[in-house]
């Protein structure tokens, strides 16, 4: 039996000592991985720390017969660094979603204006990655119903159901947040 079978079968028992030796052993490969996948140092480390956490909650899922135990960190680490990265990328859409609001010159931005932006952009941020795009081609582009079919390829049906849920997710969050219409200030109408 290696040495690494029978560090596995105690990381499996819950011997807490075989995580430490697990980390000893093979924590530069991960950081390695995670530091080529993301770039950055900091998120590697972070990266690491959490591949260590899911490996040691995730014991019973290691099957030597499967694979090794570097080849099941890496996997994990691998995982958790694409995660890292969809969060980021997450992130920048709702700043790109924010920077893209109009504001309208004339009229003072109040508290209350930026706070609705914002609840708007996290919403938007929290829905899945097809409905989100089919919202901002709709609102944001000026798109049509079949434009956007067109242009994201989903059947039409398929659209305009990603724009009534999108649109129901956000004014679920909108009355949640207490910003429905009329509750806060929104300033002079624009619809003068």
């Amino acid at each position: 039996m290696s040495s690494d079978d029978e560090l596995a079968e105690r990381l499996r028992a819950g011997d807490e000592k075989a995580l430490r030796t697990a980390y000893e052993r093979h924590g530069a490969a991960v950081l390695y991985l995670a530091q080529r996948l993301l770039g950055n140092r900091a998120d590697a480390e972070d990266v690491t720390q959490v591949t260590f956490v899911a490996a040691w909650t995730g014991r019973d899922g290691f099957d030597p017969q499967r694979g090794t135990m570097l080849g099941w960190l890496l996997g994990i680490a691998r995982r958790k660094a694409v995660d890292r990265l969809r969060s980021a990328a997450r992130d920048e859409r709702v700043t790109e979603t924010v920077r893209a609001q109009v504001v309208i010159p004339d009229e003072p931005e109040t508290p209350e204006r930026v706070v609705d932006r914002l609840v708007v952009a996290d919403e938007l941020g929290r829905l899945p990655d097809e409905q989100r795009r089919t919202l901002e081609l709709a609102f944001f582009d000026d798109l049509t119903h079949p434009q956007i079919a067109a242009v994201t390829g989903l059947p039409l049906g398929t659209v305009k159901s990603h724009i009534r849920r999108g649109m129901a997710s956000l004014r679920r969050r909108w009355e949640v947040d207490g910003a429905t219409f009329g509750s806060r200030s929104a300033g002079p109408s624009r619809a003068l």
